[in-house]
């Protein structure tokens, strides 16, 4: 925890290999799935796939707002190129350190927040040349700051961190 309240976390290395991810997309030279072209719905769209542990593709487009998120989440959650099937980060670009998102998560739908793909959408943005390693990312629940830190290849999150709990375990047999 930091001393303004806010938690920093390392959420661990990316996986950029793409059967590792896993995905069926066509990969570069380096087997990383960069910008593969990929279509649902009747809409050709673009993916860069990580995995975070868990796996993301995700999809930069000009206008969050404009995007048929209902249709295309769940379409692309389970596309045929995901055999696990797929966490799904819509973004938009708003300068080389503040991107926006909406996630469609893997058998949960459309969520307020997503850290894992937060971390996902950095590591995809810098891939493509679209942001610095250091950003602002945007969600609907609120906003995450996210490092993906060129000397460890370790991704880390800073956001709000509150008690929303507190209780006491007791074993059986104990009470």
């Amino acid at each position: 925890l930091l001393e303004d309240g806010r938690g920093k976390f390392d959420r661990g290395e990316p996986i950029l290999d793409g059967p590792t991810v896993p995905t069926t997309l066509p990969s570069n030279a380096d087997g990383f799935v960069i910008a593969a072209p990929i279509s649902a719905g009747g809409v050709d769209l673009t993916a860069t796939c990580v995995s975070m542990g868990n796996p993301h593709a995700v999809i930069f487009v000009d206008d969050l707002e404009a995007i048929d998120f209902e249709k295309l989440g769940p379409l692309l959650e389970s596309h045929p190129v995901f055999p696990a099937k797929c966490n799904i980060e819509f973004v938009q670009v708003l300068s080389r350190t503040h991107l926006k998102m909406k996630v469609w998560e893997r058998g949960a739908g459309p969520t307020l927040a997503c850290g894992t793909g937060a971390c996902a959408l950095l590591v995809a943005a810098v891939l493509e040349g679209r942001s610095e390693r250091s950003a602002t990312v945007t969600l609907p629940g609120g906003d995450l700051f996210i490092e993906w830190e060129e000397s460890t290849n370790r991704c880390m999150m800073t956001g709000p961190a509150l008690r929303v709990f507190a209780g006491e375990y007791m074993p059986e047999g104990k009470q």
